[in-house]
């Protein structure tokens, strides 16, 4: 599945796309939380590497997702291949997915199931932490000295 170069905010279709799998595919499985839907929250080109960068909420996961831009360099491994995107706060391994209505993307898993959550704002809400805090540089850590490799949710403080 090719990577199609978004030119415009990818929110709409990532929206889109994702209710349609959450009223078929998705629906009525337990893994999904009734209190989140499908929602694209602060997607904006990264400026360091120029593509898509956002948070997606469904009812059986949040992810930190990539899309690519034209004219930015897009890795393209196959599906379920995992990539390593660097940012502010450190080094975060992607999966590679696709989708027919999106063509491909890399999703950093951060919360599935999202049981935890009560309400769509509480997820709304860590979304923005999640994204301002992957911009702080040198990540979250508190004790700096010998920092270990951050994992998916270190830059949530929910460990590694």
């Amino acid at each position: 599945m090719p990577a199609p170069a978004w030119n415009q905010n990818p929110a709409p279709a990532l929206e889109a796309a994702f209710r349609h799998i959450a009223a078929t595919r998705m629906a009525g499985l337990p893994i999904a939380n009734a209190m989140l839907e499908v929602e694209a929250v602060a997607f904006r080109r990264y400026e360091k590497s120029g593509h898509w960068l956002g948070v997606l909420i469904t009812p059986w996961a949040i992810n930190l997702l990539l899309l690519p831009a034209p004219g930015a360099p897009w890795p393209d491994p196959a599906p379920g291949a995992k990539h390593t995107w660097h940012f502010p706060s450190g080094d975060y391994e992607f999966t590679v997915a696709g989708e027919e209505a999106l063509g491909t993307y890399h999703l950093c898993s951060l919360f599935s199931p999202p049981a935890e959550f009560n309400a769509q704002e509480e997820a709304r809400q860590t979304a923005y932490a999640v994204l301002a805090a992957l911009m702080l540089e040198g990540g979250c850590e508190e004790d700096r000295s010998t920092p270990p490799p951050p994992g998916r949710r270190a830059f949530l403080g929910l460990g590694r």
